[in-house]
């Protein structure tokens, strides 16, 4: 039996290879991009494109072996509205679809799958549980909640497919949108919040995702879907409060009308000027926290990393790239 994660060279799977790899399980990662992680001294890779099923077929996979897909298209970079789907839909949909398809083709029929909390779309109730309605507001989360409908067809023929729904994935080696926050920070200037800032934002470790994964192979795979999401989130005000004390920056946090500024965004995204996704904006100054009951229920899995935390340890490391980059130019100027 060995441990197959598909997209493993990203920012969860790298963390979850090495960790099983340092449990002594045979790992290999897959994935279209290899990066320079120190696992690969000791875990093969092996190239592949998920949108080609010819590329995912070329992956030998025994009958007892265990697949986790964490392939995936991302809400950042921000594309407009009119690449979303082609953006979004051949790596997230038809990409499951293939791997699907190679593991019964294989008779194996054990995958951790990955989807998003935004497949919930506008927040219906608090906190939010498996049960809330599912209503994405964009082409990311409607194709990853086509990809749990896809998994459901493949449980009834005998799959065990147990699903994650992780809210935003941080910590050290992942900036995506958070780069432009820890620039304003940088530059001393404004850092403006949708509404007061007076609502939480849970956001989940990276760690505890690769935990997570961990917990459902240790737990047999069980065919269900599971909030992922930190204890005791802070409010948003609070959060980014501490973290311009910890930068030492002259920032300070603008409240602003929140209807106007998201009606402000949703004319520039139809102009096909971007500057954040709607599916960010259109719940940034709503109380979106997601029950985690069910995974520590069933699963014995706990979140046990911060919010505060690991954002502090996404904006020292930006800091430190940002110092290698700056001290990289001044020798070359030199």
């Amino acid at each position: 039996m060995k441990h197959i994660i598909i997209g493993g060279d990203g920012f969860v799977g790298s963390h979850l290879a090495a960790d099983l790899a340092a449990m002594g399980e045979e790992v290999l990662v897959a994935d279209i991009v290899k990066s320079g992680h120190a696992h690969y001294a000791k875990v093969p890779f092996q190239q592949i494109d998920v949108t080609s099923a010819e590329s995912v077929n070329a992956i030998a996979l025994a009958k007892d072996d265990l697949v986790y897909n964490l392939s995936a298209k991302m809400l950042s970079p921000i594309v407009t509205r009119k690449e979303r789907h082609d953006f979004f839909w051949p790596v997230n949909y038809h990409g499951t679809a293939n791997i699907l398809a190679w593991m019964e083709k294989n008779g194996a029929n054990k995958l951790v799958h990955f989807t998003t909390d935004m497949i919930y779309g506008h927040s219906v109730t608090v906190p939010q549980d498996e049960t809330h309605p599912a209503k994405p507001l964009g082409e990311y989360g409607e194709s990853k909640l086509a990809t749990e409908t896809l998994a459901q067809g493949y449980r009834d023929k005998g799959f065990q497919i147990p699903i994650f729904r992780p809210r935003l994935i941080i910590g050290p080696g992942r900036l995506g949108i958070l780069v432009k926050l820890f620039t304003l920070i940088d530059m001393n200037l404004p850092v403006p919040m949708i509404g007061s800032g007076k609502n939480p934002y849970q956001f989940i470790s990276v760690f505890d995702c690769a935990s997570a994964c961990i917990a459902a192979w240790k737990a047999g795979f069980p065919n269900s879907a599971y909030n992922l999401g930190s204890d005791d989130p802070p409010p948003v005000k609070k959060l980014l409060g501490d973290l311009i004390a910890h930068a030492g920056s002259k920032s300070i946090l603008l409240p602003t009308p929140a209807p106007l500024v998201k009606l402000t965004l949703n004319t520039l995204d139809w102009i096909n000027l971007p500057i954040m996704d709607p599916e960010q904006y259109m719940i940034a100054d709503e109380i979106c926290i997601l029950d985690t009951s069910k995974a520590k229920r069933e699963l014995g899995w706990t979140p046990k990393h911060r919010d505060e935390d690991m954002l502090l340890a996404a904006y020292t490391e930006y800091r430190k790239s940002k110092d290698i980059r700056n001290q990289a130019q001044r020798s070359l100027a030199a």
